[in-house]
């Protein structure tokens, strides 16, 4: 009986596929073509500015010191994905821009889910990681370099890709199952689950609350822990001299800046039942385009040693130029 109940299952399940949308339609930001160009020169902007800024990090760390200290090895990765995730968005995003027709195939759009919410995963599990690093060094330094040993550093990486593939993973597997028969206009700039749980042709209410459980309580759980610690971490500051609470607050401020570019718009779009506002891509530009843009000036602007990490790295390329010339 089993058996009889699991095979009509998937034949009804194989039906409705085979009346799926095979091609998207992605409404973009707007129709007329003056903004559309005018957004293209814009983003692309914004993508040259994120490649150079997040890879001026990453060789800064890489090729200094700077690579052994536990917080320049989160901010490194973070770097990376920081280009990972703005990438699986923004090079669709400008062809889009310029294209006539803005679509996008079945397949790539379940890539291009399956993608930006892995990337985002990673993103948020090593912010956490970032701030449990801080909370170590300022209220346990006397214990900090054996906790955060880089051992526990590559397992905290680890932790945070397998976090990112379970949560792309889960949510993929939410939206593959839906059949799409009905409308194929997606009112977006990219593949999110909300707009396309919208052209879904079946009763997607359970499917809205695993989503919710997935991404919304997950991002507000973490947002909720990363406050906290930055609680406890001002909590422990105030018996500091001075000098120490200024430094301890510099690293920490640009932490909570870039905590909350990330999450306030991803809590708003995602902490709600299965609904789409207008404005819900204008915040999610925050998290796909401004926050990766934003973290490295936040990262570096006031951070010493970044700023002589960088002098040292680029200043030696300059020397290692002129002493090829002569």
């Amino acid at each position: 009986m089993s058996f009889q109940v699991t095979y009509m299952f998937y034949l009804h399940w194989t039906m409705e596929k085979s009346n799926n949308s095979t091609l998207f339609i992605l409404l973009g930001f707007s129709q007329n073509k003056n903004i559309e160009v005018l957004c293209f020169v814009l983003f692309l902007f914004c993508y040259i500015a994120i490649w150079m800024g997040n890879l001026l990090i990453m060789i800064s760390i890489t090729c200094t010191q700077l690579i052994h200290q536990p917080m320049y090895f989160f901010l490194n990765y973070l770097s990376l994905s920081d280009l990972c995730y703005t990438s699986t968005v923004t090079p669709k995003l400008m062809v889009d821009l310029l294209a006539e027709r803005k679509t996008i195939s079945y397949n790539n759009c379940m890539i291009q889910l399956f993608t930006t919410h892995f990337f985002g995963g990673i993103e948020i599990f090593i912010l956490t990681g970032m701030a449990y690093d801080r909370y170590v060094a300022i209220c346990k330094p006397l214990h900090y370099t054996i906790i955060m040993s880089r051992q526990k550093c590559n397992t905290i990486i680890i932790v945070c890709c397998t976090g990112g593939f379970i949560h792309s993973a889960s949510q993929f597997l939410l939206t593959i199952f839906v059949p799409f028969c009905g409308p194929n206009e997606i009112d977006h700039y990219f593949c999110d689950v909300y707009p396309l749980l919208k052209l879904a042709c079946s009763n997607i209410h359970m499917i809205g609350l695993l989503v919710i459980a997935n991404s919304g309580l997950i991002a507000l759980v973490t947002f909720v822990v990363l406050l906290l610690s930055y609680v406890f971490i001002l909590y422990t500051i105030r018996a500091y001299s001075a000098e120490r609470r200024s430094k301890a607050l510099a690293t920490c401020s640009s932490h909570v800046i870039v905590v909350v570019l990330f999450f306030a718009p991803a809590l708003f779009i995602y902490i709600r039942p299965v609904t789409t506002f207008s404005e819900d891509k204008v915040f999610a530009l925050f998290y796909t385009i401004i926050a990766p843009m934003f973290n490295p000036l936040i990262y570096t602007l006031r951070n010493t040693e970044m700023k002589n990490a960088m002098r040292k790295v680029w200043c030696c390329q300059i020397l290692l130029k002129r002493n090829q010339l002569f």
